[in-house]
């Protein structure tokens, strides 16, 4: 583990979270200090990635998450399957295995020692715009006990923001339509004559 890294758990995490405190996250966790939230005003009183809320925190997805809640999270949003430990770790390890590619971002209940909120953001290499990439939005969902703390809007303008500190020119995704005044009260829109999408499902 990286100097950086041991340094961030030791930071913010409680002695009593246990050995998952010392577990390497899916990515740095050092990039989460370098997002510029300046022209966040869709965020009130202050919050950021870096000051979500008394007994909250932002970080990377870690293996021990497993034991936070975190599939059980996924299943209010959609459904999740009966995953065993070792296949979580497995696609853990894969994806970790992607650098630059897999970015899976929590917020935790450090008091509880839960997961209740999570967002993805994933990268996608192009050879449009001089080998650029191209960052997608995805699997958004907030624990339903804390809604209405803009943990939503804080997951996702952490991703947006993540996507552009990457090198992304541009993140899309995929909503209901409800959820449309959601998103374009964080900055999304549609675009003209583009407002489409299209998908088969296997």
């Amino acid at each position: 583990m990286s100097s950086s890294v041991s340094k961030y758990y030791k930071d913010k995490y409680k002695p009593s979270v246990g050995p998952e405190e010392f577990e390497e996250p899916l990515y740095d966790p050092d990039l989460l200090k370098k997002l510029d939230w300046s022209k966040a005003t869709h965020m009130k009183n202050g919050v950021t990635s870096s000051a979500p809320g008394e007994g909250l925190l932002v970080r990377p997805l870690c293996k021990g998450d497993y034991n936070k809640g975190f599939l059980q999270l996924l299943s209010q949003l959609t459904k999740v399957g009966d995953i065993s430990r070792e296949t979580f770790e497995e696609r853990f390890e894969q994806m970790k295995a992607c650098k630059g590619h897999y970015y899976v971002t929590v917020i935790e209940d450090i008091d509880k020692g839960e997961i209740v909120g999570s967002a993805t953001l994933a990268c996608e290499l192009k050879f449009i715009r001089g080998c650029t990439k191209r960052a997608r939005l995805e699997d958004v969902v907030v624990n339903n006990e804390y809604r209405g703390k803009q943990l939503g809007k804080l997951i996702v303008s952490t991703i947006t923001l993540l996507a552009k500190e990457v090198g992304c020119y541009k993140i899309g995704l995929d909503c209901k339509d409800e959820m449309k005044s959601f998103y374009s009260s964080i900055g999304y829109c549609s675009e003209k004559g583009n407002d489409n999408t299209m998908i088969i499902r296997f």
